[in-house]
């Protein structure tokens, strides 16, 4: 009888065993950080209520009582003016300086600006939003004040443990809105009165038809990988609820890449906005680029090189279609590989599994559709495979900002059939920077199989 459930610490991300059902965007911890958690913090902080917005006025965020005079952890995060209880939540990720795109983002926000902000992946742009949602939430009003928009559960998922994990020692709920699992339970947890919504476009907008998601009391609102969330494919869904929010919100947009159209767009969304951009070519050469030229026919085969020649850390092989991606983890995992596969047709339990077996090395081989391109934080891929092409320079950027995370070396490999050498072109054009590249020479082996997977 199985006699618990894996999970990952949502404050040390390492793996651990806990006794009940992880549930989605709740916390969950190892014995260690459990333990810490319930030794010398005290009662949860009131926040400052006196600067809250009345009758849609603008508001002001001026420094809660208690910033800046953390005796337990006063060197976290040093040089930002944050309350005890939040400054000991960033203690207890085993975090204590600031990353560039926090050190410039968490003072603007804080001080009620709104913000643009382009930083390469892995460079923490969650916590450089998350922190001030944690300082700027008033427990006591149980009510929607900060917003959060992603475009995928995956990420949705994550960027809830974050915020909980830093806002919920005062007293701050947070509630997860995506789809693929039954509305009943968000619905449930809204009446109970959320005070932060992390949600993907589509779920959060059928809250609203519903009525069961209000955001006329929204202060702070978030649009996370804010290039793909005001692309065709959700600037309707987004704009359609931004209209449901006060005119007075502060607001912030995030993301890796950052296209002129972008900009341009947000205008309409945001007033003078403070714009933070981190240098994307400092983390460039921890990546090394591989770029093989191939026939289809011989791409299983190569795969399977790559991954018999694998160390110890997780790959991340993307494929363009969910019918693709499953049947290649399905060859793979008969082949003896141990493998996963994460496509959007998955409900959430699905996905969740397949991610908790990724992460805890279960399953380290986890073959993806772009849906794994955004948000997908697993510490250490030391290889991203680009099996089948992505269709934009903005897509290979966040497939292959999986790796080379965080000054951490990484690999990434991109596959290159002929009839692919014009959307290659193009998407070198894009980058602004072309990549050489060699032939594959295939490999003789005594099982070779046939791609067919296109």
């Amino acid at each position: 009888m199985r006699r618990g459930h894996d999970a990952v610490c949502s404050a040390c991300d390492s793996p651990t065993t806990v006794p009940f059902r992880p549930a989605p965007g709740r916390p969950v911890y190892c014995r260690a950080c459990f333990t810490n958690r319930h030794q010398g913090f005290g009662p949860p902080a009131k926040a400052a209520t006196a600067n809250r917005a009345v009758n849609g006025a603008p508001r002001k965020v001026e420094p809660a009582a208690g910033r800046g005079h953390d005796a337990d952890s006063g060197g976290v995060f040093a040089g930002v003016e944050l309350t005890h209880a939040t400054r000991a939540a960033i203690a207890r990720m085993a975090i204590s300086e600031p990353t560039p795109i926090q050190e410039r983002s968490i003072p603007s926000l804080l001080a009620g600006r709104d913000l643009v902000g382009q930083a390469q992946t892995g460079s923490g742009k969650t916590l450089a939003f998350a922190v001030p949602i944690a300082e700027v939430c008033d427990p006591s009003v149980r009510r929607v004040q900060a917003l959060v928009l992603v475009p995928t559960r995956e990420l949705a998922l994550q960027v809830a443990g974050v915020v909980s994990g830093l806002a919920s020692s005062r007293g701050v709920s947070v509630t997860q809105l995506v789809g693929g699992r039954p509305i009943r339970r968000e619905q449930a947890a809204l009446r109970r009165g959320a005070d932060v919504v992390v949600g993907t476009p589509g779920r959060t907008l059928d809250h609203l038809r519903q009525g069961s998601l209000k955001l006329d009391a929204v202060r702070f609102l978030v649009l996370d990988e804010a290039d793909e969330m005001l692309d065709q494919g959700f600037a309707r869904d987004v704009e359609a609820i931004l209209s449901r929010t006060p005119a007075s919100r502060q607001t912030a947009l995030f993301s890796a890449t950052m296209p002129h159209w972008v900009a341009n767009t947000a205008t309409q969304y945001l007033r003078n906005p403070v714009k933070v951009e981190i240098d994307a070519a400092l983390q460039e050469p921890t990546v090394e680029h591989l770029v093989y030229s191939i026939q289809r026919d011989d791409k299983i085969a190569a795969l399977r090189t790559l991954l018999d020649d694998r160390g110890s850390d997780p790959i991340l092989v993307f494929g363009r279609t969910k019918h693709g991606v499953r049947k290649l983890a399905k060859k793979l995992d008969a082949l003896g590989y141990p493998v996963g596969a994460l496509q959007g047709n998955l409900s959430q339990g699905a996905r969740e599994r397949v991610m908790r077996g990724f992460r805890s090395g279960a399953a380290p081989i986890l073959v993806a559709t772009n849906v794994a391109a955004r948000g997908l934080d697993v510490n250490g891929i030391g290889q991203v495979i680009n099996y089948d092409l992505p269709d934009s320079e903005r897509l290979f950027t966040h497939r292959v900002g999986r790796t080379g995370r965080m000054g951490r070396s990484g690999e990434a490999v991109t596959f290159v059939t002929p009839d692919e050498e014009r959307k290659w072109r193009e998407i070198q054009r894009g980058l602004g920077r072309r990549f050489p590249h060699r032939p594959w020479r295939a490999r003789p082996r005594s099982s070779s199989v046939g791609s067919g997977l296109g």
